[in-house]
């Protein structure tokens, strides 16, 4: 029994993950035209880099860059030193937030199916869930964090 409600659970949570990314592109689409979105594009959950380190973001990263990951979102990419790292920003601050709110949804659905099927099977949707939609977010925070030391730089210069 617990071992079908690990794998239902991680398959439905594999499923529910992918499409909590059209989830959040919507529900972004609806935020950005609110007032509390320019406070949303400065959050930082964890600004420490060790602490990054220590959750695997440097591994998750080469991961992204080094497979079939690197296809999506083709506008985060900068391409020379001429790039709009302002642009790039943006455009990482609406992928965060993205996939903050799909997070957001499947842990709500995870919760939901808590109570439902059983504790084992809405934390382990919760597994997919945080890999296709925690960590992303999170490297967008780290890599935002980077251009804006960029952006200062070249104000300064």
């Amino acid at each position: 029994m617990i071992t079908n409600h690990l794998l239902t659970g991680f398959t439905f949570g594999l499923s529910i993950s992918i499409v909590s990314w059209m989830v959040g592109m919507i529900g972004n689409g609806i935020l950005v035209k609110t007032q509390y979105y320019p406070k949303l594009s400065h959050l930082n959950f964890i600004p420490s880099r060790s602490m990054n380190k220590a959750i695997g973001i440097e591994q998750f990263k080469w991961i992204v860059k080094n497979t079939f990951f690197s296809f999506f979102n083709q506008s985060i990419k900068v391409e020379s030193k001429n790039t709009d790292l302002s642009a790039i920003r943006h455009q990482m601050t609406l992928a965060e937030i993205s996939h903050l709110i799909g997070f957001l949804f499947v842990a709500a659905f995870a919760l939901y199916q808590s109570f439902n099927i059983s504790l084992v099977f809405g934390l382990t949707m919760m597994i997919p869930n945080v890999f296709l939609n925690l960590y992303p977010s999170l490297l967008q925070q780290e890599n935002k964090r980077r251009i804006d030391l960029l952006l200062k730089r070249q104000k300064t210069s």
